[in-house]
């Protein structure tokens, strides 16, 4: 005999729907020698949270900032023993390499967690995130996971971080050859910009960082390309009055995106400030991160500005100043890993083995961001492998100039 156990049942169970709004505020703070005594700034971030007794603190500093602070160190204790009634060293600093070589060694998360257990930070603690944007993409991983999240306050030492990575969200580290496969959203505690480390930065850093700019403001703000496009002598011979009007500007973007696009923690398939970063994430592996994130980020950007004028959806006269722009700060748009194993699709070697990356990274399809015109982006969905093959010829030609 068959029973219907329906019959039994008693209630009728409905599915339970519940939403939950969560609120995050941060503040992104400009200064300049953040850990001058005379400077209170650090020590008001973290009276904000409005609690009497002292903070516990750890810091995480890049070693490559030591080498043009070696004081810095003894600058940090100075300025907790200063302000001893608002924070409290917890233990000494630790110093790890910056670059990708921090988001690629995984035994340095377990390192922070170490360090953060045996201080005894909590969730009312603070991790203080000293250096380039993959020091703090991984420093901010590890505050995230540790205690399901310890304050963290960003100080980024770089273009690139001061104006975009160190700004937003989203913490991470590299794994089985894929950039940022291990992460979170986790927004900070706040920033603090310090002008003066960008005064340390080799040439390359501070070019790096323009790309992200560039970037957001081609797909945002025309205004603020034109600036950039005409101020690329005084960003040249690093004017840091105009650089400073560069990170705010971007900065701003990046933040008004975040909070207004609907989508700050890309549940979708959407991600417009990803703009270029297909191609540049995977240069930066195919190069063995020979080339620095904003570096293959301005390849990146040529290599879909390029593929989008022969779309027809640029046109001749804006796809030339994107590249002339780009050229007259210093950038190279070609290197020979672009055009590798091109016709091998499923070559761990072929370039457009990142569109997959990139896809899978998101989840959901295929969505890239497009130029409609400077200003303007445009996303699609699908993608002519013979047009980009196209673009990367024209940039190997190009790569002098028109």
């Amino acid at each position: 005999m068959i029973v219907d156990i329906r019959q039994k049942s008693k209630f009728n169970l409905q599915s339970i729907h519940q939403r939950v709004s969560v609120t995050f505020n941060y503040e992104v703070h400009f200064t300049q020698n953040l850990f001058e005594l005379k400077n209170p700034t650090l020590a008001q971030v973290i009276t904000a949270d409005g609690e009497t007794k002292p903070k516990k603190v750890v810091a995480v500093i890049d070693a490559g900032i030591l080498q043009h602070q070696p004081e810095l160190v003894k600058q940090l204790v100075a300025y907790t023993k200063f302000y001893a009634e608002i924070l409290a060293i917890a233990a000494e600093p630790m110093i790890i390499l910056g670059g990708e070589a921090a988001k690629n060694d995984r035994t340095l998360l377990n390192q922070i967690h170490e360090m953060t257990e045996a201080a005894g930070l909590c969730r009312h603690s603070y991790l203080l995130a000293i250096g380039g944007g993959a020091v703090l993409d991984l420093v901010g991983y590890a505050a995230a996971t540790a205690h399901r999240g310890i304050r963290l306050i960003r100080i980024p030492t770089t273009v690139l971080a001061q104006n975009d990575s160190g700004v937003g969200v989203k913490n991470g580290i590299n794994a089985f050859g894929k950039k940022n496969f291990l992460g979170t959203f986790a927004p900070p505690y706040a920033v603090v910009n310090d002008s003066a480390f960008l005064t340390t930065l080799d040439d390359r850093d501070w070019r790096s960082g323009i790309a992200e700019a560039i970037k957001v403001a081609l797909i945002k703000d025309a205004n603020f390309f034109d600036f950039i496009e005409s101020h690329t002598a005084a960003l040249g011979r690093r004017d840091m009055d105009t650089m400073q009007q560069v990170i705010y500007r971007c900065a701003q973007l990046h933040l008004e995106h975040i909070a207004n696009s609907g989508d700050p923690f890309e549940m979708g398939s959407s991600r417009p400030l990803d703009f270029g970063h297909w191609a540049a994430h995977k240069l930066e592996h195919l190069t063995n991160y020979r080339l620095r994130h904003g570096e293959a980020v301005a390849i990146g950007i040529a290599l879909d500005s390029t593929y989008s004028y022969l779309l027809g959806l640029l046109d001749y006269s804006e796809w030339q100043q994107i590249l002339n722009t780009f050229l007259a700060l210093g950038f190279t748009l070609y290197v020979p890993e672009l055009a590798e194993k091109l016709s091998q699709f499923e070559h761990p070697r072929c370039l457009f083995r990142g569109l997959t990356e990139f896809r899978e990274h998101l989840g959901g399809e295929l969505t890239l961001m497009l130029l409609q015109r400077i200003g303007k982006g445009v996303e699609v969905h699908q993608v002519d492998l013979f047009l980009y093959r196209e673009a990367i010829s024209l940039l190997r030609e190009l790569k002098g100039g028109f």
